[in-house]
């Protein structure tokens, strides 16, 4: 579990990024961020997946990021600890939930609550980009492969 821990520190060096951008461009009760001012970062201890804060700070709080996942990308059984949604970007992303598996391509939501087990993994062919809303701070905790799911 403790390969986690460095995932909040790379949060918070991506969520400063965003917020210098936004004092850069101040719009009063507006934050608008075209997609060419994210700040993109690999995130250690996960080969093939990055992160962009838009708003907020994934590793304190509830906060608005992107994720994008490598072409070919799988994530073992795993839940976080706050809420979340999602919506894909782009990229045909695959979640799997209580053994069966959905494939969302972009446009598609999902949400998860009470840390829901799933796997996630994104089909070969184009690296998946989700646009995230997470409800508290951001966590990834492994599951034991044989331990029964959460309902």
């Amino acid at each position: 579990m403790n390969r986690f821990l460095p995932v909040a520190g790379l949060f918070g060096l991506v969520t400063i990024a965003a917020a210098d951008k936004a004092k850069d461009a101040p719009m009063g009760d507006a934050l608008l961020m075209p997609a060419a001012t994210l700040k993109w970062a690999d995130v250690p201890g996960f080969k093939g997946v990055k992160l962009a804060t838009a708003d907020g700070d994934p590793a304190k709080g509830a906060s608005h990021f992107y994720l994008k996942f490598v072409a070919g990308f799988t994530a073992p059984l795993h839940h976080h600890s706050a809420d979340h949604s999602g919506t894909v970007v782009s990229g045909t992303l695959v979640l799997g939930v209580d053994g069966k598996t959905s494939k969302l391509p972009p446009g598609s939501f999902f949400s998860f609550s009470h840390a829901k087990p799933h796997t996630t993994a994104c089909l070969a062919g184009a690296d998946c980009v989700l646009a995230m809303d997470a409800r508290d701070k951001w966590d990834v905790v492994p599951e034991a492969a044989d331990k029964p799911t959460k309902k």
